[in-house]
């Protein structure tokens, strides 16, 4: 009897295992069956790399979501994966003891503020900062609703998952590696560097990972500062239009015009496939990293 229970439980906890991997491809059938209208019209490479969005004459081309899509979230990743880095070294290296008591409760605060908060934030704050005072630094014009701004405010909002996360790969580096590289003459940035940055890689690359997905899938507090223009971006400056954005802007409208409803759904398989492109190839650059690490 013991032995038929336990192995009841190893045969239910392997089918509980295989339902998340599950999901996904039983998301990615249901997005594809809901888009077949339109891919019996239009290829889905036409759909995909056409810029021509004008739903009312039956063109859906996705090419500008998706590349506003990829400069916000570059953006984000491009401020926020240096300071989160920096952030959980210091707190996990130098910090005091009660610095880091005090900082951790304002990380957790940032993560459970709402976006539409973040959003909001971000039209009265970094949207006329980046209009009226970053712009024109650069030499050029920006009404403050672009890339950047878009950045800004989904850079600060995975902030903590970054920093989380590494704090959590820091603190499980053995003490004594630490020890040895200092008895050894190393510096404590230099212990930092070759000691606990290198045998932790693994785990910053999973916080990186980690947030870039959020930062993809994030729609409202980007959707009220990017400007929602349909067009290609050329600088961070230029107004952008994610896809995300489009799928939460215009779902209650599809039904008024014919095959909206089938384009939304692509552009919500498009998003998803592009996810799961990026997780594939971090986990390509994990496995060299650690291979190399050997």
């Amino acid at each position: 009897m013991r032995l038929l229970k336990d192995l009841i439980a190893r045969k239910f906890m392997l089918l509980l295992t295989t339902v998340p991997g599950f999901l996904v491809f039983l998301m990615l059938f249901g997005l594809l069956q809901k888009s077949r209208a339109i891919l019996a019209l239009k290829s889905f490479s036409q759909l995909l790399f056409s810029s021509s969005w004008h739903p009312l004459k039956g063109e859906f081309g996705l090419f500008p979501f998706l590349m506003g899509t990829l400069w916000v979230t570059l953006a984000a990743m491009v401020i926020a994966a240096p300071i989160s880095l920096l952030t959980a070294v210091y707190l996990s290296e130098y910090a005091p003891k009660f610095v880091r008591e005090l900082a951790k409760p304002m990380v957790d605060l940032l993560a459970g503020i709402p976006s539409v908060v973040y959003g909001v934030w971000g039209v009265l704050l970094v949207v006329p900062f980046v209009g009226k005072t970053l712009a024109p630094l650069f030499g050029t014009y920006s009404s403050g609703y672009c890339v950047l701004s878009g950045g800004v405010v989904l850079a600060i909002m995975i902030f903590p998952t970054i920093i989380h996360v590494s704090l959590e790969v820091f603190s499980s580096v053995p003490n004594a590696l630490r020890e040895t590289s200092l008895s050894l003459g190393a510096t404590q940035w230099e212990t930092v560097k070759h000691v606990v940055l290198r045998k932790g890689l693994q785990g910053i690359i999973a916080a990186i990972v980690l947030g870039l997905s959020r930062a993809f899938g994030e729609t409202m507090a980007v959707l009220m500062v990017v400007g929602n223009v349909p067009k290609l971006p050329h600088s961070v400056f230029d107004s952008a239009y994610p896809l995300p954005a489009l799928i939460a802007n215009n779902y209650g409208e599809m039904m008024s015009v014919p095959l909206y409803d089938s384009a939304l759904m692509l552009a919500a398989l498009v998003l998803l496939l592009v996810v799961l492109v990026f997780n594939l190839a971090a986990r390509f650059i994990l496995v060299k990293a650690e291979r190399k690490s050997e």
